[in-house]
């Protein structure tokens, strides 16, 4: 159903990976979210939970760059003094690298402008003299196309198999290597449309879907069988069932054991292409319809 789209929409649409760890610690953590691109000039669309991740980066990174200048020949008692005053506990993220896979050639800086009352973020890449990118997306030009029972998909990076990193014991920080795996495979997920989402104004500005949105894939597109974006994935919601078992006596391996179950749906949120329209609209950001 979605396979021709899946290969339109794989075009534009990109990974963002991290690679970060607590304070003192040489266990490395993976993360990932998506991002596509909306045309040549380098503009692209994210959630803006996912441009404050990018964005708190720096800030991370400068406060450990203070730290290991002040801490430099000190016993590991005053090292101890110096991160409680920078605020440095050993269970927060004290450094974090993030790259653009399959962007551009090179960036210089990276502007955000986040949308004041929803989960949506325009992202403006600037520097690169080429892109990785040649083929941009279409909106859905009438909004009303879209309606509850209709199956959607969605695209992203939710699975981080990425290897192209390590820790530099010697400069005690982590980088980006040439060496290992730098791309990690997309993942679509289908779904049909549920219910619309409101504000309290009563404006639509998303759309649930029967499926869940998975980590990583948040920023993603949402589109039709024709490649049309419709939307963009923001969240997952867990309503609670009711269907519930305590205490309930099963046999498992041929052995009796009482288990407890308590039963959620999962509900991909995405935000409505109307929504993401005027937004790209109020910033003078050109894009396709159709």
């Amino acid at each position: 159903m979605f396979v021709e789209a899946i290969l339109s929409v794989a075009q534009f649409t990109r990974s963002i990976h991290s690679i970060s760890r607590n304070f003192g610690s040489q266990r490395v953590e993976r993360g990932a979210a998506t991002l596509f691109f909306i045309n040549e000039e380098g503009w692209a669309l994210t959630c803006k939970h996912v441009a404050e991740w990018i964005a708190q980066a720096d800030t991370i990174n400068r406060r450990l760059d203070q730290y290991q200048r002040e801490s430099r020949g000190l016993s590991a008692s005053l090292s101890k003094t110096i991160a409680k005053k920078l605020g440095i506990k050993d269970t927060q993220t004290a450094e974090m690298r993030i790259t653009f896979v399959d962007c551009v050639d090179r960036i210089t800086n990276i502007r955000f402008h986040n949308h004041p009352e929803y989960d949506l973020a325009l992202v403006k890449i600037e520097g690169f003299e080429k892109m990785a990118v040649n083929k941009f997306p279409v909106f859905v030009e009438n909004d009303q196309e879209v309606q509850p029972g209709q199956m959607l998909c969605r695209l992203g990076f939710p699975f981080p198999e990425f290897s192209n990193f390590q820790l530099n014991l010697e400069k005690d920080q982590l980088e980006w290597t040439q060496t290992g795996q730098p791309r990690s495979p997309r993942f679509p997920i289908e779904g049909m449309v549920t219910r619309f989402l409101g504000d309290q104004n009563g404006r639509i500005y998303g759309i649930e879907m029967s499926t869940p949105g998975l980590r990583g894939q948040s920023g993603g597109p949402l589109f039709d069988t024709q490649g049309r974006v419709a939307g963009m994935q923001s969240r997952t919601k867990h309503l609670h069932l009711g269907f519930d078992i305590e205490e309930k006596e099963i046999i498992a391996h041929g052995k009796a054991k009482k288990i407890n179950d308590y039963a959620f749906i999962h509900l991909g949120e995405c935000i409505h292409s109307s929504v993401i329209k005027e937004f790209m609209t109020q910033h003078g950001v050109k894009f396709q319809m159709a």
